[in-house]
């Protein structure tokens, strides 16, 4: 299988030998060396995946990006990489201006508490932007603001989350559903996009139009996932979510767009960082905790509980509750019972069943001067 330094070597011989490839010095050299990079990464992959020993779905041949339909990137990672003010400095583009401000990264640059290992350039929506890939010297808090706060939270297609902390306050964050709100105006320009002969000034308009409503959807959704997941993070010590199983609910085509308009697996990822930041923790209940079926006053369990039953009632103590506080509850009662015991994930192996007890797992966090995936309890960098 070929390497990166392979594929790169082969680069070096070839391109002083075609004519044709004579544009190849009017780019930086990262360009390719990322590029063969990524093919090298996902080479692989690809072959861990058909031997067994990638986890996840099987991974086809890496194949090549369709131009006009892929995402617009390349990547540097050696040369002049400075910001300062509202200005970015690149390897061969030179000092280019930004919307934003960069002070913030700027300070931390200048006082030694950050480096720059990479730099992202994309196209979004006909707008050019730059990702540092950074590592930073954080200094993680080594208790919580509220140490003993906890909150349980369930998320939903009707709210984004529904919280029930320790004190018993029922916390609701509605989602600002953007792809639902933005249907209508999605349709109309997807069907004046269809309507433009290809290749043609006025697709390029239309395709235009359409792809600022798409960044717009998906930055009223992060902004709000933002907002809830830094506010829960921040207030309470220990937040229990759900493992849900977002690919299979994709795959159901009557909730696909609803799922995808909260952004489940996006909320969980921010929580995953954010209460290491914070000096807490989040905790993950098992995927088939039935948190939902479960009574959260005496235990007893529904034998089933469709979508569309949006209040939980209990056949056993009568208790008559909504099913996402209900939920919440639950997930709350095992950070109460697991918190101080359950300290690491669990052992690898197979997800257990319903009936089996709830397992709780905590995610880690990456160290500063370290790479992958962390499991267990957080290291200060």
């Amino acid at each position: 299988m070929w390497s990166a330094a392979e594929l790169h070597k082969q680069w070096n011989a070839a391109k002083k030998q075609d004519l044709a490839l004579g544009w190849w010095s009017e780019n930086s050299k990262c360009v390719y060396q990322e590029a063969f990079r990524d093919l090298d990464r996902a080479l692989r992959d690809y072959v861990k995946s058909t031997r067994g020993r990638r986890k996840g779905r099987k991974l086809g041949f890496p194949r090549f990006k369709k131009r006009g339909k892929a995402k617009d990137s390349f990547r540097f990672s050696t040369g002049a990489m400075r910001c300062e003010g509202r200005t970015v400095t690149l390897p061969r583009l030179g000092t280019v201006g930004t919307f934003e401000s960069t002070r913030k990264l700027a300070r931390r640059l200048q006082a030694g508490t950050a480096r720059i290992l990479s730099a992202t350039v994309t196209r979004t929506a006909q707008r050019w932007f730059v990702s540092f890939t950074v590592e930073v010297e954080r200094t993680v808090p080594a208790r919580h603001a509220r140490p003993g706060s906890k909150v349980g939270v369930d998320l939903g297609v009707k709210t984004l989350l529904t919280g029930v902390d320790d004190t018993g306050v029922v916390v609701e964050v509605p989602g600002p559903k953007p792809l639902g709100a933005g249907l209508r105006k999605l349709r109309r320009l997807s069907r004046a996009h269809s309507r433009t002969v290809k290749g043609g000034r006025n697709r390029a308009r239309a395709a235009a139009r359409l792809a600022r409503h798409h960044a717009r959807v998906a930055n009223v959704r992060a902004d709000a996932l933002h907002q809830a997941t830094t506010v829960l993070a921040a207030r309470y010590e220990t937040v229990v979510v759900e493992d849900l199983n977002v690919t299979g609910m994709l795959a159901n085509q009557r909730l696909a767009r609803h799922v995808a308009d909260q952004g489940f697996g996006t909320t969980r990822r921010l929580l995953t960082y954010k209460t290491t930041w914070n000096g807490g923790r989040l905790m993950v209940a098992d995927r088939w905790y039935p948190s939902s079926k479960t009574c959260s006053a005496c235990g007893w369990r529904k034998p089933s509980l469709t979508l569309a039953m949006r209040t939980f009632t209990c056949d056993a103590c009568g208790l008559v509750l909504d099913r996402d506080v209900n939920a919440a509850r639950n997930l709350l009662d095992l950070a109460a019972s697991g918190a101080e015991s359950v300290n690491a994930c669990v052992s690898p192996g197979k997800t257990q069943r319903a009936g089996r007890g709830a397992v709780i797992q905590e995610p880690g966090t990456t160290p500063v001067g370290q790479t992958g995936t962390v499991t267990g309890q957080p290291v200060d960098a």
